[in-house]
């Protein structure tokens, strides 16, 4: 069961570094013994990654805080944390994109206290101005069916990895230089440019695949394609078979290499790009030379660097429409070499030229109306109007209610959308939307016209009631109403997000008792049930 938990964590689970290293993530295990036999399990699965990649913390380990300290770090083993409780609340990674729920969890407040962990965002996280929007939920537990959260699921595929692209391109410039008769001299070995570029491909990935640990759970399944393509002699010609066999089976498996920086791999991406197009005259060349010819120039403004004025030959060259009209394969391969390493070196604001996916084909665009679908600009421009009406219409005795914290019955929800339908705001199929987007039309319709401030204030007295508070605290629930005033509802894993995290660094839990925590998630669903018939 462990082996099959961790394989698909290690496949699917969110993953960082161009796709190649799993993000940073949280498995929480039911006790020490478990935590420990995971640990084992990985280390024995992953032997390249022993000792370091996943690590056991809980609470009796003399160096805890230092792993939890080398945890909270982006770049800095482990990426696993394997909680006993200790992780379960209280610790702040932005870069957490993965949880994993291995234990049954039975207390609601206990339960969003731990999803609290993924929800912090995190800028830049898989490049520049590609920012942590959402993390991933693993429960073998069936805690998300006991608590009746129904998170919105992943859609489509994970991308392909940095490692699995760079293979499945270099494979394919190998599969287009075989057919050029100008490295056909692969095989007689003869001085050729071309041909040696072929031996120099053949090579790189030669070594990946030989790389490839068949006692590894993930590449152990294709044992008979890494024995067969770790011999070098299998690469002095590659056939159709070989070809496909390469793509389909062993591109992208793990390979027991040195880490080698991001910025270098996405930079190796582009040229291959440019060596295809190239060789296949494809229209896409011209936009991926202007790309490298971007690049070349940032890297100009950075001269002052040793490592860099050393190649501004080469980085002036580029960047001239002389060196590109006969340009071949053997110079990008040159161009690819000598200025990979640099790419880093440019300022991270400046890289956006590196951050592109390479798509050059494209079939004739088609547009499709889905039965039940609108657009996205439909559905906001019926969002904008059905706000302008329902703040026009707050005496309408649903509206009220809604606005009121009151409970909302069925006739009531009947009501809401029959008039939005007659008024014209929108269509049956706007409502029906709207209804699924927000879980219900009385959520719906809150959200849009908010709580009125006194019923906020109302909904939360009781809690007040209860004991004295400290300004800190009085402020933070003026959060809480202030958002209940302008969304209507708040969901209980907001307390974990900014601004309640300005409070304290570990929010609702670092400004308020575990018994009024609950109290306080207890509150908000009660709110939000009203808006429900």
């Amino acid at each position: 069961t462990v082996d099959k938990v961790l394989e698909h964590l290690m496949t699917h689970g969110q993953k960082v570094a161009g796709g190649d290293r799993l993000g940073k993530t949280i498995i929480f295990a039911k006790n020490q013994a478990h935590a420990e036999y995971i640990a084992a399990r990985f280390d024995a699965n992953y032997p390249h990654h022993k000792g370091s990649f996943a690590r056991v913390i809980h609470c009796d380990l003399p160096y805890a805080q230092s792993l939890i300290d080398d945890f909270s770090i982006a770049n800095k083993a482990p990426h696993i944390a394997i909680s006993v409780d200790m992780l379960d609340t209280g610790i702040d990674v932005p870069e957490v994109v993965n949880l994993v729920f291995f234990k049954i969890v039975r207390s609601k407040t206990k339960f969003w206290q731990m999803l609290g962990r993924g929800t912090r965002l995190c800028p830049n996280l898989f490049g520049p101005d590609k920012h942590k929007e959402f993390f991933f939920i693993f429960d073998y537990c069936q805690n998300l069916e006991f608590f009746r959260h129904d998170p919105p699921e992943a859609g489509g595929v994970l991308g392909e990895s940095l490692t699995k692209r760079l293979f499945k391109r270099r494979l394919e410039l190998i599969g287009g230089l075989d057919k050029n008769p100008e490295a056909n001299n692969v095989v007689k070995e003869l001085p050729n440019p071309q041909a040696e570029l072929r031996r120099d491909l053949a090579a790189l990935l030669h070594t990946e695949v030989a790389a490839m640990n068949v006692e590894n759970f993930i590449v152990r399944p294709q044992r008979r394609l890494i024995e067969k393509y770790s011999a070098a002699d299998a690469w002095k010609a590659l056939g159709d078979d070989a070809m496909h066999e390469l793509a389909s089976n062993v591109a992208g498996l793990p390979a027991e290499l040195d880490a080698e920086d991001e910025e270098a791999k996405r930079f190796d991406v582009l040229i291959l790009n440019l060596q295809l197009t190239r060789l296949r005259s494809e229209p896409g060349f011209a936009r991926l030379q202007e790309q490298l010819r971007a690049i070349a120039g940032l890297l100009e403004e950075r001269q002052a660097i040793p490592m860099v004025k050393d190649q501004m030959p080469l980085i002036l060259e580029v960047q001239e429409d002389a060196w590109w009209q006969d340009v071949s394969l053997p110079m990008l391969e040159q161009v690819r070499k000598k200025l990979r390493l640099l790419v880093k070196l440019i300022d991270k604001k400046e890289r956006k030229p590196l951050y592109t996916d390479f798509e050059d084909e494209m079939g004739e665009v088609t547009t499709i109306d889905l039965p039940g679908f609108s657009s996205a600009d439909s559905f906001e421009r019926f969002r904008a109007k059905a706000r302008h009406f329902l703040k026009a219409n707050e005496d309408h005795l649903a509206i009220h209610k809604l606005r009121s914290n009151e409970p909302l019955t069925p006739t009531d929800i009947a009501e809401l959308e029959r008039i939005m339908v007659e008024s014209g705001i929108g269509t049956p199929d706007d409502v029906a939307k709207a209804k699924e987007e927000s879980h219900g039309l009385g959520l719906f319709v809150r959200s849009l016209v908010g709580l009125d401030r006194q019923a906020a204030k109302h909904a939360l007295a009781g809690f007040l009631s209860i004991g004295n508070f400290n300004a800190n605290q009085i402020e933070f629930l003026d959060e809480i109403v202030n958002h209940l005033t302008e969304h209507g509802c708040m969901d209980a894993a907001r307390l974990y997000e900014s601004p309640y995290t300005d409070f304290n660094p570990h929010g609702v839990d670092g400004v308020f008792a575990p018994a009024q925590v609950e109290r306080l998630m207890a509150i908000l669903e009660e709110v939000r049930e009203r808006a429900v018939a």
